[in-house]
Parts: C-alpha cells; sequence; structure tokens
C-alpha cells in the first residue's frame, strides 16, 4: 500500500465484492479511506459483519456504521416482508430487490461525512454491466449527485469540488473480481446473497447468480460458501 496522500475519501463499503474492490482501489490510490457501511433494516446483517471485516483487514483508517429505517418505507423485498425472488437472467424490468432512494439516502450521509471530514472524494460500487438494473446505479444517477453535491455543501461554497467516483461502472463482474484480487481483496471476507440462511449465500438470487458467474469467467475459486 503506498503512503496517503493526503487526499480524504469516503467508500461506501457495503461487505460485498465490488465494494470491497473499490476500497481496495482506493487505498491503492493513497487515499486515506474512510468507510461508511449502512444498517437500513435490510432482511439480514451478516452483509454489516462482512463490511467491517473487509474494513479493518484493507486497512480503512475508519469504519463508520450508520443506521437508517428503510423498513419504515418498504416497497423492496430487502426491506419488507416479501419474497426475494429467484434469478432470471432473461429479466429487464427493475427487481422487487431494488430499495426505493437507497443510493441517494447512502451518498447523503456520505457527503455529510465528507464535509466534516474535509474529504472531497465519494465513492461507490454502481456498476451497469453486471448488475440487477438499479436505476441508482446509472452513470447519469452519479452525475447528477455529484452536481448536488456541488450546489448543496458549504464546503464546496468557494471551495474545492465534490467528485463521486465510481471506478467499476463499466466493467463486467469477471474483470471486477480479476482487478480486486490483483489489488489484494480476500473475496472468503466479502458477501453478497440478498436471501442467506445464516451466515450461507442462498445460491438461488440475483447477488448470488451474479457473483457465482462472475468468479467462473474470471477464473477465480469461489470462496463463497452456498447452502
Amino acid at each position: 500500500m503506498p503512503p496517503f496522500s493526503g487526499k480524504k475519501a469516503v467508500v461506501l463499503l457495503s461487505g460485498g465484492l465490488d465494494s470491497a474492490t473499490v476500497l481496495a482501489h482506493v487505498l491503492s490510490e493513497g487515499y486515506e479511506a474512510h468507510a461508511l457501511s449502512f444498517s437500513y433494516g435490510q432482511r439480514q446483517t451478516v452483509e454489516i459483519e462482512a463490511a467491517k471485516r473487509v474494513a479493518k483487514t484493507l486497512g480503512a483508517v475508519t469504519w463508520r456504521l450508520a443506521h437508517v429505517d428503510l423498513r419504515a418505507m418498504g416497497g423492496s423485498a430487502l426491506t419488507a416482508d416479501l419474497d426475494v425472488p429467484e434469478a432470471d437472467p432473461a429479466r429487464s424490468d427493475i427487481p422487487i430487490t431494488y430499495v426505493p432512494a437507497r443510493n441517494t439516502i447512502f451518498l447523503s450521509y456520505a457527503l455529510g461525512f465528507a464535509e466534516v471530514l474535509g474529504a472531497y472524494d465519494l465513492f461507490l460500487g454502481a456498476n451497469v454491466v453486471d448488475y440487477s438494473g438499479y436505476p441508482d446505479c446509472r452513470p447519469a444517477y452519479v452525475e447528477a449527485f455529484e452536481h448536488l453535491a456541488n450546489l448543496a455543501t458549504r464546503a464546496a461554497d468557494g471551495g474545492p469540488r465534490y467528485r463521486v467516483h465510481a471506478p467499476l461502472m463499466h466493467l463486467k463482474k469477471k474483470e471486477i473480481i480479476v482487478w480486486g484480487q490483483r489489488l489484494g481483496v480476500d473475496f472468503s471476507l466479502t458477501h453478497s446473497c440478498y436471501d442467506p440462511l445464516g451466515s450461507l449465500a442462498c445460491g438461488r438470487c440475483d447477488a448470488c447468480y451474479l457473483r457465482r458467474k462472475g468468479f467462473l469467467e474470471a477464473g477465480v475459486k469461489d470462496p463463497t460458501v452456498y447452502a
């Protein structure tokens, strides 16, 4: 890991392989990385423990867990009593695992954290290639939030501009895995499943399908234990 460059960054860290790779990338660029995860009323907390492990192992300067009650709104299989559907590669609609406004809420917290820290770089693992079709993972959304960040904060009023980075945006899952491996990510520490059975991945949801497919296409051993 290179010495810190003096720049600070806030990294949204879910505990999955995408955000773990982003954190490893941020650290490899010499940023002082501050990881931010969320307990938002999701149906399982395995990913929170994964995020904590990843942050500690990779060397984030701080790891913070913010609490947000998105179950109060529901509307998603991740935050309401709705069944998580099996993966369907042919589906073209936005799946029920989409959580309304989640990335907007998370990035807003990250922006506030960044303003307090004196950081001007925000990183997230949004992707438009091998993903589940969520509208808040698109380039136009990331660009729009960056514009908002530079209008809505005292720190950006006459100061440096905020930048919102999505370095995985146009990568396939297999490319993310290869990059993460090159950066030294231990993928056995990560968790991607929407509907785990205890600590075991279900093996049937979108997240499990994309993860398993990515490892297979990358030619990398999948460390995931599936139910």
